[in-house]
């Protein structure tokens, strides 16, 4: 590929010129939390149809390669109660994304869907039609659950233990596959620790063979997942450093299991905020992020963990100095990955490091990681991460629903666009070939990009 010119983040080396790698984007669909800041007489419904309209039609205009929706299977509960932030719904992911590819003409669409509490000929089914009905521009977020509380919707209940939901995952995936690929074959027979299949294929194949998998995990098994049978992956690690580090991983898991590690996209979370200037981004930055953890949300942020009711404290004033009481039943829906009294101990550390308030702390623990500055700030950074190797792009989370993403397409996008780093049309139909991903061919019937 010939030696990148050092320039940028500390000598960091940074593909400039003919060495230089296009930039993904996509738009997530603000989900039912805290980062939308639903007090803002801009924010519109999360359920009624417009709002995702809205969302994919800006993000189509700009190019991206696809729209995100994310799912939550049950609203959770908090302390005996539905958590206020849920209260606006869950719609069905694949309903609003046929619907919206009816609306839509080269935007992917990806739908996060659960391995853990489905069953893999019904998604392979629903998959293989959106894919029909999209012209080929259908995508699965793969994520498991080890929840209980979620599983308790489902005929079986429970859950699986955390150890065992990446097997069920690889195997559901292994599966899925077979009956993408199963068309005028023989029958599907799989035998295995997770299921027990003989079928047949219900669909063609569809315009790219199989829809583009993209998981979301940090874990070590996470990463192995996805470097086994992820196209892409989305991250949380968003800073420079961990970004390279990240990419720097799970794209060697990739090649270890023989795969080109061109074919698994590394795309960070992250969110923007644009000004006319370097100061009115940040200030503006500040006030999003003191809307999007009010008061009351800092405090139910603090109750998750503490296990108990914390309202009498003052969310300026210091961090409770009772211990937590860690209950199963306290919090519904939300996991917990350490031991809630290390988990407290490292926040009062970090409030007194920091002189923090309960509600500046929270505000530190869930500031997304975000461009801030003007437009030509917010796209000369983007672009130093990709060419950096600290991404291959971003999922975009604006702060409103559903227009959080409209300044970042009418400025950003077009100075993207004019350093050649990004597209100006779509130069294909199908989302692997946005991608720069092979279409699996499936007797003939798919053709080979990328």
């Amino acid at each position: 590929m010939g030696t990148p010119v050092t320039t940028g983040y500390e000598g960091v080396p940074v593909r400039e010129g003919a060495h230089r790698k296009q930039i993904h984007l996509a738009a997530h669909f603000p989900g039912v939390n805290h980062n939308t800041v639903w007090s803002d007489p801009a924010a519109r419904s999360q359920v009624e149809f417009d709002s995702f309209v809205h969302l994919a039609r800006a993000a189509e205009r700009g190019k991206f390669d696809f729209f995100f929706l994310a799912e939550g299977l049950r609203l959770r509960e908090h302390l005996g109660r539905i958590h206020d932030l849920d209260v606006v719904g869950r719609p069905d992911t694949f309903t609003v994304l046929a619907a919206l590819a009816a609306v839509t003409e080269r935007i992917g669409l990806a739908g996060t869907i659960n391995t853990t509490f489905n069953e893999p000929f019904d998604v392979a089914r629903q998959f293989a039609t959106l894919d029909h009905l999209s012209d080929g521009r259908a995508a699965w977020n793969m994520v498991t659950s080890s929840d209980a509380f979620t599983g308790e919707n489902f005929r079986r209940g429970g859950y699986l233990a955390h150890a065992d939901r990446y097997r069920r995952a690889d195997e559901f995936v292994t599966v899925a596959r077979k009956f993408w690929d199963g068309w005028g074959g023989d029958q599907i027979v799989h035998h295995g620790t997770q299921f027990d299949v003989r079928g047949s294929a219900p669909l063609p194949p569809s315009p790219q063979g199989h829809p583009v998998l993209l998981q979301a995990g940090d874990s070590g098994e996470g990463r192995d997942f996805a470097a086994a049978q992820a196209d892409a992956i989305f991250t949380r690690h968003g800073s420079f450093e961990s970004g390279r580090t990240f990419y720097a991983d799970v794209k060697r898991r990739a090649a270890d299991r023989g795969r080109n590690p061109d074919h698994l996209k590394v795309f960070p979370g992250a969110a923007a905020v644009i000004g006319a200037t370097a100061d009115e981004a940040a200030e503006k930055a500040r006030e999003i992020r003191r809307s999007q953890v009010g008061p009351q949300t800092a405090l139910n942020f603090l109750e998750q963990v503490w296990g108990r009711e914390l309202q009498s404290f003052d969310p300026d004033g210091p961090l409770p100095d009772v211990e937590p009481v860690f209950e199963a039943q306290a919090v519904k829906g939300r996991v917990l990955h350490a031991d809630p009294r290390e988990i407290v101990a490292t926040y009062r550390a970090r409030a007194e490091a920091g002189g923090l308030s309960i509600r500046e702390l929270v505000i530190e623990l869930n500031t997304r990681p975000q461009f801030v500055g003007t437009a030509q700030q917010v796209a000369d950074e983007i672009d130093t991460y990709v060419q950096a190797d600290a991404a291959d792009g971003f999922i975009l989370v604006p702060h409103l629903t559903p227009t959080g993403l409209d300044d970042f397409i009418a400025q950003v996008v077009p100075l993207l666009q004019e350093r050649g780093a990004f597209r100006s049309e779509y130069g294909a139909t199908t989302l692997r070939e946005h991608l720069g991903l092979p279409v699996r061919e499936v007797g003939g019937a798919a053709r080979r990009v990328g």
